[in-house]
């Protein structure tokens, strides 16, 4: 089941809402959980074998740690059970590369059968991790009701796609939470504001980008290469921060509030800033248990970031394609660091507003969306070479002399003001400009007017939804 779907939207959250307001107290913890586990059970019940198997070993791992005295028996507790969630993890969701990996390197022809990948293993898998993680540092105490925990990594609203939700940032709402009336219209709103997203910019995006990456990259003009990658670029990061809006805003619904997962990334001055800036949880998940344990900024810093980027580049899927993505970036943020440790300047020292700086800021984004655009064509290629093929034609270096296709094809009278709203709402712009308004109009009108256009993006949304275009998430694979 996925939150554009029509039987998500018209039958399933409806019920849940109507069922969690009409429980009181503890008994809704219950709801939620049950309703998580039929969400997640919804296509592939075989799967939730796997989900439940990774709550009770995190919760008996988290267990064991609370209760065991001595500092090496903890030790040994969080080891294995940090073990396990990543057993699961590799045999799920990299054994089948690992072997066909072996067989290419060896000349071998080892059989096997293949594994199939349980949707959003990833996230809640690292959930479990971040638990027990904090559960040995004392950060968090122990949750001694499994139906507690089990609620906390199956929640529906993040379960499949993120964002990575911390127990630490929620422990407190599992056992006491209050949802307001502001808190509830700011949920359906922000989940309005996140399907339009998916359903109106992403997934109109994808026409496009599919068009130019399915098929021979040398097909493609330059102009048309081109159109791909922002087209990609658009759908990625509304498909994904599409999701984050809907999770942020069911969580609202029910009295829980996960933190933010993007924050304009596309308007980034580096790379060490766009990661600031994209995939928040997964970003902050590395930094805190694994960069920061290895030593951080304090020893083998060069090294650290390599690892933490190896790892950022697996962790999205077993292609050497994905591999080459998180390498890419690694290889930027390295040679970034190398650069503020050696500089006598730093680089945003001067806020100063002026030509030179105007001009080195326009400098460091064209640069830094340079960067993210030629990663994100690793990221969607199909393999390598076909990658190398697809930047290339970008350039010009591998331009067809006569092609059948051509730019107008797609930018139509739909895509391209679709295009023009997706570029707009990847920077503050449209917000300072409702900020300007806010200060110049009267507030219950400028309310109206919000709500006008929150109800025609909705209805928008559900023309789609009844026209049967289904597209599933991006992150639905990691």
């Amino acid at each position: 089941m996925v939150f554009s779907n029509a039987v998500f939207l018209f039958i399933f959250l409806p019920i849940v809402i109507l069922g969690y307001y009409l429980l009181r107290g503890r008994v809704r913890n219950y709801w939620l959980l049950l309703v998580s586990i039929i969400f997640y059970a919804w296509n592939k019940p075989s799967f939730t074998i796997i989900l439940l198997g990774s709550i009770c070993l995190n919760y008996v791992g988290a267990f064991c740690i609370e209760l065991l005295k001595k500092e090496f028996y903890k030790k040994i507790a969080l080891f294995l059970t940090v073990a396990g969630n990543l057993g699961l993890l590799f045999y799920f969701k990299y054994f089948n590369f690992a072997v066909e990996t072996f067989n290419k390197i060896f000349d071998k022809n080892v059989q096997f059968a293949k594994v199939i990948l349980p949707i959003g293993i990833s996230f809640f898998t690292f959930q479990g991790l971040s638990y027990v993680v904090d559960v040995y540092r004392k950060d968090v105490p122990v949750q001694k009701n499994i139906f507690k925990l089990a609620m906390y990594i199956s929640l529906f609203p993040q379960l499949v796609a993120g964002p990575i939700v911390r127990y630490k940032d929620v422990a407190a709402e599992i056992d006491n939470r209050k949802v307001t009336l502001d808190d509830f219209t700011h949920g359906i709103q922000r989940f309005i504001v996140g399907l339009f997203k998916k359903i109106i910019i992403a997934d109109t995006m994808a026409i496009i980008a599919n068009a130019m990456f399915d098929r021979d990259p040398i097909l493609n003009s330059v102009s048309m290469a081109w159109l791909g990658i922002i087209a990609y670029s658009l759908q990625i990061f509304f498909d994904f921060s599409g999701y984050s809006d809907m999770a942020i805003g069911l969580g609202r619904m029910f009295g829980f509030h996960f933190l933010e997962n993007f924050n304009y990334p596309y308007i980034s001055k580096s790379i060490t800033e766009f990661w600031r800036r994209w995939h928040i949880s997964l970003s902050s998940f590395f930094r805190d248990y694994v960069y920061i344990p290895l030593g951080g900024n304090r020893k083998r810093v060069y090294l650290n970031v390599a690892i933490v980027f190896l790892l950022t580049g697996i962790w999205h899927g077993a292609a050497f394609t994905f591999i080459a993505w998180g390498i890419w970036h690694g290889f930027f943020n390295f040679i970034e660091k190398f650069i503020r440790s050696h500089s006598k300047k730093k680089m945003d020292e001067s806020k100063e507003i002026n030509v030179k700086y105007i001009l080195v800021s326009i400098i460091q984004r064209v640069y830094t969306l340079s960067v993210v655009l030629i990663g994100w064509i690793m990221f969607r290629a199909i393999g390598l070479k076909h990658a190398f093929k697809y930047i290339l034609s970008m350039f010009g270096l591998h331009n067809p002399e006569v092609s059948v296709y051509n730019v107008r094809l797609y930018l139509d009278k739909w895509t391209f003001p679709i295009m023009v709203m997706g570029i707009l709402m990847s920077t503050p712009l449209l917000k300072k400009v409702y900020e300007f308004i806010k200060s110049k109009i009267h507030e219950n009108f400028l309310i109206l007017i919000k709500y006008i256009v929150l109800i025609a993006m909705l209805m928008l949304c559900v023309l789609q939804v009844a026209s049967n275009t289904y597209s599933a998430f991006i992150y639905f694979q990691f």
